[in-house]
């Protein structure tokens, strides 16, 4: 059999496809214009055909669009509030419908088990001031045990309790790692179930809880299993704060310079001037004019910190652009934090990671000597560590080549060109990157040595 000529004598016929329903049923329509007068919808996914002589291909252009919410909160256990129970839902009328409803909710919360000894009572009580049909399961969710083995653990109780895999999401209450956890957990189950996040700690409160990424530790290697699914709802509650110790309070602080220093002088300045306060306060406020002024900065910093990161993930959820000035400070620290775990926190290990490349910037000509100071001052103000022996020089040059490895073949190195401004760069040569370790070695190894600082913190 003659093959079939295809139109104007072309290798190749494509043609654009529309799709619409029509009771119930999707049908594709040829073009872009699509009869609205039959349609019950038209969906902003597009099908293209491809027809070669070796046969037909169809390519699939489906948007996936995210909503999902970020809400300052005060009081979050309080039973008359009921943020925590219906801030997630947008539409008015389910709303309305769910308030005049009988039924009882249902939900299921997971709780870091240091949580769950502060607040496991009060919790509680609010579910029960609230007639919901609850469980909630307490875990140890450190970086030590962040596996599929926790993941499953969760899936499996999640599965036992039964719920709606659309209108009863699942509650994330911890620090980072319970909600990296909590979240694959809850993108795996019924392939995704919503779930709220409802950060504990100061670096949760401001990097983990706002993001998409999901994940656990695998092969050695921080968060090599995770995915990208964003949860419907973050809580943000600045009274949890008061509870967590000093250092990780300091910890936090890590990831707000980090927003700091990449995109907001403003922000970096209120850290340089305010930064112990805040660690002494816990960010909490009391109703005198100091706790004002204290209320003030606190907010300021927490939403500054909130506002940057977001601007960073929004158009950049899924990290199809690997240029992202929000992986400043984590380059050498997955590794670093990996070979000394349990020994440093997450924000310590990425500001260890950041004051070396502070130093790599200035030797680049990026930073001026005086700005390396004041950053270097005000990490130390904040009790961060600015150094550790075991991030040594075989470490950072192997941390670089698995990202040439996994990030196209560049090493996309964000990196500070003055106070809150940052560029990305893919040329830093081995002799900058080695006399800046060199500098960086003999000028804080003993003088801000990790050990010195911790001790300020405990």
């Amino acid at each position: 059999m003659g093959k079939v000529p295809l139109e104007n004598d072309a290798k190749e016929k494509k043609t654009e496809f529309s799709l619409v329903r029509v009771k119930s049923t999707w049908k594709r329509t040829r073009g872009t214009k699509a009869n609205m007068d039959t349609a019950d919808c038209v969906s902003d996914a597009k099908i293209y055909e491809s027809i070669t002589e070796q046969g037909t291909s169809w390519t699939v252009v489906s948007p996936i669009v995210f909503t999902y919410k970020v809400t300052e909160t005060h009081n979050l256990l309080d039973p008359c509030n009921d943020t925590l129970l219906l801030g997630q839902i947008t539409d008015p009328q389910q709303l309305e419908d769910i308030k005049k409803s009988s039924k009882p909710l249902k939900r299921f919360i997971v709780v870091d088990q240091e949580v769950y000894k502060i607040y496991g009572s009060k919790l509680t009580e609010y579910l029960e001031a609230n007639n919901v049909l609850y469980k909630i399961l307490a875990l140890p969710t450190t970086e030590e045990n962040k596996s599929m083995d926790i993941a499953l653990k969760i899936i499996e109780e999640v599965n036992n309790f039964s719920l709606d895999r659309r209108k009863e999401p699942i509650i994330a209450m911890g620090g980072g790692v319970c909600l990296d956890i909590v979240g694959l957990a809850a993108s795996l189950y019924r392939r995704r179930t919503p779930y709220i996040r409802v950060p504990t700690t100061l670096l949760s409160y401001i990097d983990a809880s706002v993001g998409a990424k999901t994940g656990v530790n695998f092969a050695n290697c921080k968060n090599k299993l995770g995915a990208y699914v964003p949860p419907v709802a973050v809580f943000l509650d600045l009274s949890f704060i008061q509870t967590i110790p000093r250092r990780h309070i300091s910890n936090g602080l890590a990831e707000m310079l980090k927003m700091a220093l990449m995109k907001h002088r403003g922000l970096f300045e209120l850290l340089e001037k305010h930064g112990l306060m805040l660690l002494d306060t816990k960010f909490q406020t009391d109703k005198s004019i100091d706790g004002h002024n204290r209320l003030q900065a606190a907010s300021r910093a927490t939403r500054l910190a909130i506002t940057t990161m977001l601007e960073e993930l929004a158009p950049n959820l899924w990290e199809d652009d690997l240029n992202r000035l929000v992986d400043f400070g984590h380059l050498i620290s997955p590794a670093l934090e990996m070979k000394v775990l349990p020994s440093l926190l997450h924000g310590e290990a990425v500001n260890i990671d950041m004051s070396y490349m502070v130093y790599v910037s200035q030797e680049s000509g990026l930073l001026t000597e005086e700005e390396k100071q004041r950053i270097i001052s005000c990490m130390v103000g904040l009790e961060l560590p600015v150094w550790h022996e075991a991030c040594t020089m075989e470490l950072i040059q192997k941390s670089l080549q698995d990202r040439l490895k996994h990030s196209g073949g560049l090493i996309r190195m964000p990196l500070p060109v003055g106070l809150g401004q940052a560029d990305i760069f893919n040329d830093t040569s081995y002799e900058t990157l080695h006399r800046a370790y060199e500098k960086w070695r003999d000028e804080l190894s003993v003088s801000h040595c990790t050990s010195s600082i911790r001790s300020v913190k405990l």
